[in-house]
């Protein structure tokens, strides 16, 4: 019998996590048959999180780690509430992608490494065109933070018909394209998904005007790593940073180390205290919808796959 109170984190709990269960009213235990909630906190441990709900069928909600549910793909198959983290990280992640823009605009890459005093060169992103991919709560933070900038901004979501409070214009994942050969900046904050997998290639990447630059503060396989690297070098796009790749970790001796137009920072738009703070806030929200004394935050949709 299920002893709604109890909840398992697992393989890693911290003094962070305990407290926000407890503080809610939830009791942190082991996982047993009389335990309906886990906490799961190791993005990479797939088949970990798989087998914890093959020796326990009972389990009625698992809370997963990050904001992007595509590794626990199979899993999500399973008929249990899962709720992700998203939303959680958005303002450090947010900040990461606009410090990426300004420090690409301004040719940051070039000049860390200048010997000597080169042209005078900057891009603002003062009434600049952005496009934003994705329309989750970091794309809600980026044009909060891009509004003092008077930017124009076009949001480009799976949701095409639903418009994004704050954005210039919505429009449909099919018509990025279109908005690409005007955009300045390009910026990837969408999930993960069989649509955005790769949907950054050599084709898309011509669309592009040679003066624009691209982040991507999302997944890495959303970009097709030699295609980006191979329209930098082409004198395709000015720029790009990215807080993700594919692969990763990005190994050493990676011709991207050697893109002189490539800010690469090792996925640290949410370091590992950042997501310990931001995820406790999390779990106090769902423990109490868990408990009865609460709505559900990130509960994730299986057929969407975030």
């Amino acid at each position: 019998m299920i002893d709604q109170q109890l909840i398992a984190v697992e393989p890693r709990s911290n003094a962070l996590y305990e407290a926000a269960i407890t503080a809610v009213g939830g009791k942190v235990a082991p996982l047993s048959s009389s335990v309906g909630a886990l906490i799961w906190t190791d993005y990479y441990d797939v088949r970990g999180l798989e087998r914890a709900i093959e020796l326990n069928p009972q389990l009625q909600w698992v809370q997963l780690p990050f904001a992007g549910v595509d590794a626990f793909e199979s899993v999500l198959q399973h008929p249990i509430r899962f709720t992700s983290a998203k939303g959680s990280y958005r303002e450090p992640v947010a900040e990461h992608a606009l410090m990426l823009c300004m420090a690409l605009g301004r040719k940051l890459p070039e000049r860390i490494r200048a010997t000597s005093w080169g042209e005078k060169f900057a891009v603002s992103l003062y009434d600049a065109n952005v496009v934003i991919v994705g329309a989750g709560g970091i794309t809600d933070e980026l044009l909060g933070l891009l509004k003092p900038f008077r930017s124009k901004v076009t949001v480009v979501r799976n949701q095409g018909a639903v418009a994004v409070p704050g954005a210039d214009q919505t429009l449909g994942l099919e018509q990025l394209a279109t908005v690409l050969p005007t955009a300045q900046f390009v910026i990837l904050a969408c999930a993960l998904t069989p649509k955005t997998r790769g949907l950054v290639n050599s084709e898309l990447l011509a669309k592009f005007d040679p003066a624009a630059y691209l982040v991507n503060i999302a997944r890495g396989p959303i970009v097709v790593t030699e295609d980006l690297l191979d329209a930098l070098a082409g004198g395709k796009l000015a720029g790009a940073g990215i807080d993700v790749t594919d692969p990763e970790p990005l190994p050493e001796g990676h011709p991207a180390w050697d893109e002189p137009r490539l800010i690469v920072t090792p996925h640290t738009a949410d370091t590992p205290q950042i997501v310990a703070d931001k995820f406790s806030i999390r779990l106090r929200e769902n423990v109490c919808a868990y408990l009865g004394s609460g709505e559900w935050v990130g509960l994730v949709d299986p057929k969407l796959g975030y």
